[in-house]
């Protein structure tokens, strides 16, 4: 009998979908862990809300669509989609802007274009864009966090009345958000701004909340869950755009590291970026791809109308994607070059 000798490489683990979605779901508890230490249940609540939302929804359409309910449930796609949303969202968002924004994400920017793998667009950032666009005042209305508040954070109970209409969050709790606050500077130089702004001189939590985010970006990484090639060229590149703007004018330039660890940058970078669906996919693809993300979020925080820009960047860069790869292309094993671009006959 004739053996069949199959070369390397061989898989060696699990190949599911389900798999690679439960990595990221764990590596993003760091940052809702401190999500919830600094602005306390709202967080939280939203995630379980907004995660339950998105079974719900996507079940209703998979059963329109007469498809097996546990073998694409079960893919727990839905449940990442709905918690990289929520995490995006204020602490005490009203809960009817989280329904229509998982009812955005799920049924049409993913399920109307066929499901997971078919959607040209991150489902999370598109509904996050609809939200900032149709409801600008609750979508920025954010909770201060507990190093600024003289009280107590809101309790569990305290939270879901907000959250659910019963309860009214108080004035003297909201505020804008850092990014916002240096965007909206008005005449002041970037020096007067940071002497007399608290807020400004007490980034402690949002730094808090990057970090966490990083340290679930390299566990992803560490697990080979996607390649370091755009969350490293996103964050690169702004810190390089950044640092050259700040060098030449720091009156009117925030510092590169303020742009890092504000805001949803470390959240961007690792958790929405590298979408294996709406990302480019060949290594040199990747690294124009982050790095294009990176000056789009600068430009846009700088001289658009929306201080943190993630959405909008990712959201532009996905149309691009499979121009990237078409462009990026690379060489077919016992071919001498890739084949790129219009072929020539």
């Amino acid at each position: 009998m004739a053996l069949i000798h199959v070369s390397s490489p061989h898989t060696n683990r699990s190949g599911k979908a389900g798999h690679v979605m439960r990595q990221v779901i764990l590596a993003t508890l760091p940052g809702l862990a401190a999500l919830c230490y600094y602005f306390g249940w709202g967080p939280l609540i939203n995630v379980l809300f907004a995660s339950g939302l998105a079974l719900l929804f996507e079940a209703a359409v998979l059963k329109l669509r007469n498809r097996p309910l546990g073998f694409y449930l079960g893919d727990l796609s839905a449940v990442l989609t709905a918690f990289l949303l929520a995490l995006a969202l204020p602490p005490y968002i009203p809960w009817w802007v989280t329904t229509i924004g998982i009812f955005v994400a799920i049924v049409i920017a993913k399920q109307l274009y066929g499901g997971l793998g078919q959607n040209p667009f991150n489902p999370a950032m598109i509904a996050y864009a609809l939200l900032l666009i149709a409801f600008p005042v609750e979508m920025t209305r954010w909770s201060a966090p507990e190093t600024l508040l003289e009280g107590p954070l809101p309790g569990f109970g305290d939270s879901l009345a907000i959250i659910f209409g019963q309860l009214a969050l108080p004035d003297g709790v909201t505020l804008a958000t850092p990014l916002e606050t240096f965007k909206h500077k008005g005449g002041l130089t970037g020096e007067e701004l940071w002497a007399s702004s608290t807020l400004l001189n007490n980034l402690e939590p949002w730094q808090a909340i990057s970090l966490a985010y990083l340290l679930g970006g390299v566990y992803l990484l560490v697990r080979k869950v996607y390649t370091w090639h755009i969350p490293v060229s996103m964050l690169g590149s702004l810190l390089l755009i950044a640092g050259l703007f700040y060098a030449a004018d720091p009156s009117n330039y925030a510092p590169p590291l303020f742009h890092l660890t504000v805001g949803a940058t470390m959240l961007g970078a690792f958790f929405i970026a590298t979408d294996p669906v709406t990302a480019a996919t060949s290594n040199k693809g990747k690294l124009i791809f982050g790095a294009s993300i990176g000056i789009l979020v600068y430009l846009i925080r700088n001289w658009g109308n929306y201080p943190d820009a993630i959405a909008f960047a990712v959201l532009l860069m996905n149309l691009t994607a499979p121009f990237l790869d078409y462009y990026t292309r690379p060489r077919t094993y016992g071919h001498k070059q890739a084949e790129r671009g219009i072929a020539r006959k």
